[in-house]
């Protein structure tokens, strides 16, 4: 009984224990859709909640035909991530909605309310995967509101005739005792009575490593310029690096392995909304020798380290995709534009004398061992030319690759082949990689439909790709980009001749989105299956599990929300 009262003292009390709350800084896009025009007349009065799983998305302006439920019940292994969301719709606007943990405690002990972080759904434009990577036609594929960005903010006002989905994440932590716990979470606005839900979190007597220890080899490529102009703040500056800093923190903790780093001009010619600004700067000077400044390279290499990302190094590339670079001749003063085609002298005339210098600087620098030469979607003929100047110069240099047309199977010397998800990879290709000691992953782009984790897409598809990679026994998964932001993120996620959101995975400001969570967790589900398969006792029946998830089928969500669920089992 004290208990009870106890609980609901602090229930009354909460949303007054502090007067200052953090609020939203920025104004949704309003509804472009009919949507608007939704039934509500259904709705009773007042400020309604429940609480779901993450496997479904809710449209802002129509009204949600589930039932309101207090409780849901989660599984989930120590070290792991799991999340729940409330969701809240009326038809009269309520002001400063808030949710916060109370308690998170059962008989196995009690967690401290730092495992729980709490996040506004934030809504942004999107459309449809459409015409694949070609303009897409606000007329022919117009755009809706998803439910993506993660935003950490402390209040928030719920419009009339408005849904508003609120994310719950908790990190359970690695010493926990194994058993149940009750997470209360209380909900309040201005004008509606307080709310209890109700989280019951099972944790087994299970460990899942930190994510630096993840073998799932996960490569998203980054775009420190982006963040620069998204932050409003000077390229490559203290601040830029602090911003670049919490940024890739998230990144860091979803268990990337690599640093996307550019070794001259633009790698893909500008293809994004802002060009990829210079790590190393190239000078030629008066006697004709080469100058090569690392102070940028260097620093961004060494911020990804200290996060933890430091399984390997993408130097993009020898292979820009116009096979332009550019260098300052400091004789004349003037930046000079080059063509180096592959096999050209002007390819020798660049590409020699750095090749040279970059290896000493890496050796320097301790990291030759994880430097990878790096190229995109380019023809065998373009590779071998790369690869024979390497072995050359500097065949100390590992290489990495994104491959469209299976030319990886040409070079057994290729350290991280990333194949086209629609490539067909056999058995024995993947296992004569592995016996080399080399790793295969893949990749999906603007044309893959499934799965795929586009701002339109069924979260579930991210979640998914873990299960894809295992069932087709790939290493891990690799995406352009993490965060190559259209102009307005927060808001629009469309960008050009891609479908929405291909572009970028997070949001400006270290915000986390929906499809990111659910990829980890597809991470989090293909490591726990690893470990599984090390057990003699859980192998058959864990692989059995794994099986099918290679390609799409009518019934694929279903499959996957099971077999999601049933790792706890083991």
């Amino acid at each position: 009984m004290k208990q009870h009262l106890f609980l609901a003292a602090a229930l009354a009390l909460l949303p007054l224990a502090c007067t200052e709350y953090t609020t939203a800084s920025y104004e949704e896009a309003a509804d472009p859709t009919e949507d608007t025009t939704s039934d509500w007349s259904w709705v009773s009065p007042g400020l309604h909640g429940t609480v779901l799983p993450t496997s479904s998305v809710y449209r802002r302006s129509v009204a949600p035909d589930v039932p309101e439920s207090r409780n849901i019940s989660l599984r989930g292994w120590k070290g792991e991530k799991v999340s729940a969301q409330l969701l809240f719709w009326s038809t009269e606007k309520f002001e400063n909605l808030m949710v916060k943990p109370v308690t998170i405690k059962g008989k196995a002990g009690s967690m401290d309310n730092s495992t729980v972080r709490v996040f506004f759904e934030r809504y942004v434009l999107t459309d449809e995967f459409g015409n694949v990577c070609d303009y897409h036609d606000p007329a022919i594929y117009p755009p809706h509101l998803q439910a993506d960005v993660l935003d950490e903010i402390d209040v928030m006002d719920l419009e009339a005739r408005s849904v508003r989905p609120v994310w719950v994440s908790i990190s359970i932590p690695r010493d926990a005792a194994t058993g149940s716990y009750e997470l209360v979470l209380k909900s309040k606005a201005k004008g509606a009575k307080a709310e209890k839900f109700t989280v019951n979190l099972e944790v087994m007597d299970r460990t899942l490593p930190e994510p630096h220890e993840w073998e799932y080899f996960l490569d998203l490529w980054q775009h420190p310029s982006a963040v620069a102009r998204a932050e409003g703040l000077e390229m490559w500056s203290d601040e830029h690096f602090e911003a670049l800093k919490a940024q890739m923190k998230l990144l860091a903790d979803a268990g990337q392995k690599s640093i996307t780093c550019t070794l001259n001009k633009d790698p893909w010619n500008h293809q994004c909304f802002d060009a990829y600004e210079d790590m190393i700067i190239w000078n030629r000077l008066a006697d004709g020798s080469w100058e090569y400044d690392y102070t940028i390279f260097d620093r961004y290499v060494e911020m990804m380290l200290e996060l933890g990302i430091d399984k390997a190094i993408g130097c993009y590339s020898m292979l820009p995709w116009d096979n332009e670079l550019h260098y300052n001749d400091l004789a004349s003063g003037t930046t000079i534009d080059v063509k180096a085609a592959p096999g050209t002298p002007e390819f020798e005339f660049m590409w020699r004398p750095f090749l040279v210098d970059f290896k000493k600087h890496m050796e320097e620098k301790g990291w030759l061992g994880i430097t990878n030469m790096a190229a995109d979607e380019r023809s065998p003929e373009e590779l071998e030319a790369v690869l024979k100047l390497i072995g050359e110069v500097a065949p100390e240099f590992g290489v990495a690759m994104a491959d469209n047309n299976g030319a990886f199977r040409n070079y057994p010397q290729v350290n991280y082949a990333t194949v086209a998800c629609f490539l067909d990879v056999t058995v024995e290709e993947m296992a004569e990689r592995h016996a080399l000691g080399k790793h295969v992953s893949y990749y999906v782009c603007c044309a893959d439909r499934f799965p795929n984790m586009f701002t339109f897409s069924d979260p579930m598809e991210s979640l998914y790709s873990g299960w894809y990679a295992v069932s087709r026994n790939y290493d891990g998964f690799l995406r352009w980009a993490y965060n190559s932001w259209p102009e307005n993120p927060l808001t629009d996620s469309r960008f050009r001749a891609f479908p929405a959101g291909d572009t970028f995975m997070v949001y400006p400001g270290a915000r986390s989105s929906v499809r990111f969570e659910k990829l980890i967790e597809g991470i989090q589900d293909a490591e726990k299956i690893r470990l599984l398969r090390e057990e003699e006792g859980c192998r058959e029946a864990v692989n059995a599990l794994a099986e099918g998830f290679g390609a799409w089928s009518e019934d694929w969500k279903a499959r996957i929300i099971e077999a999601h669920d049933k790792l706890n089992d083991f």
